[in-house]
């Protein structure tokens, strides 16, 4: 695979997409300490930026408070958009049907049933003792004693498993499961998560582009794990970063450094380079 210096064809970018969790940010949770004078140099450039992410998108406002107004955010793996302080695609699941996922998980006994409002992430007391991995990806947390009653705005379901056995359990049952009916992707040892038929990183990118203006083939996207791969196979300028898992490598032409040497932000400052006056 080749290194991120070989893509030479930059000028042309008008939107760079990354991924969070093991992209942008290092192990340590932290971004790139340059990352706001990135953003706005980006912004003066006419080019967005844009996190995109499994989080929500309260979430992920709260990560950016200051930049929000200048860049994308693309929430839930795609299936809330906001783009420069507007809300520009949301896609809901409907109440009896994320009520069948919630029995889905229960019935399995493996995981923890997440469901995602637009306004917070909903779980069970129970699942308390988890709060402070939770409060990392959903800043609006409700606990209730059951997910039974829950009727709320749900864009996404999403299952924890504390013992990292997400992918194990993603292949022997969500997948085959589920994936007729929904989008069904695994994030990582932790994480299965499912929105609506058709909506994806990819489509989210798609959609983003629609809205900006621009083609697809002038959008750069980063990242690591399986919810990034639509994302990666939908651009023009695809990348994964270097801790990712060598199965990545067939979904992107280029190699960025690591997370935790902000691989991210050494990509942008190249395409700064052939942007900028």
């Amino acid at each position: 695979m080749q290194g991120f210096e070989a893509d030479t064809d930059l000028a042309r970018v008008k939107l760079v997409a990354s991924d969070m969790d093991c992209t942008l940010l290092a192990d340590d949770g932290s971004m790139p300490p340059n990352m706001a004078e990135l953003i706005e140099a980006l912004d003066a450039a006419g080019i967005t930026f844009c996190a995109a992410s499994g989080r929500p998108l309260y979430t992920l406002r709260d990560m950016f408070p200051d930049y929000v107004s200048k860049m994308a955010l693309l929430s839930d793996n795609g299936v809330a958009i906001w783009c420069r302080g507007e809300l520009v695609f949301k896609d809901l699941i409907d109440v009896p049907t994320y009520h069948e996922l919630i029995d889905f998980t229960l019935a399995d006994g493996r995981g923890c049933p997440v469901v995602c409002g637009i306004e917070a992430g909903y779980l069970r007391s129970c699942d308390r003792i988890y709060d402070d991995f939770f409060r990392r990806f959903f800043t609006q947390i409700v606990y209730v004693d059951s997910l039974d009653d829950l009727d709320v705005d749900v864009n996404k379901y999403t299952v924890y498993f504390p013992d990292h056995t997400a992918e194990d359990v993603y292949a022997e049952t969500y997948a085959d499961a589920w994936g007729d009916r929904f989008s069904v992707t695994n994030a990582g040892r932790e994480w299965i998560d499912m929105m609506n038929k058709h909506v994806d990183k990819g489509t989210g990118i798609t959609r983003l582009c629609e809205h900006l203006g621009i083609a697809t083939a002038d959008a750069m996207a980063l990242g690591d794990t399986y919810n990034d791969i639509q994302m990666l196979e939908a651009v023009g300028h695809s990348y994964v970063v270097a801790n990712a898992e060598d199965h990545m490598h067939a979904h992107a032409r280029f190699m960025a450094p690591s997370n935790n040497d902000r691989g991210v932000a050494q990509v942008i400052e190249a395409l700064l380079e052939v942007v900028e006056p």
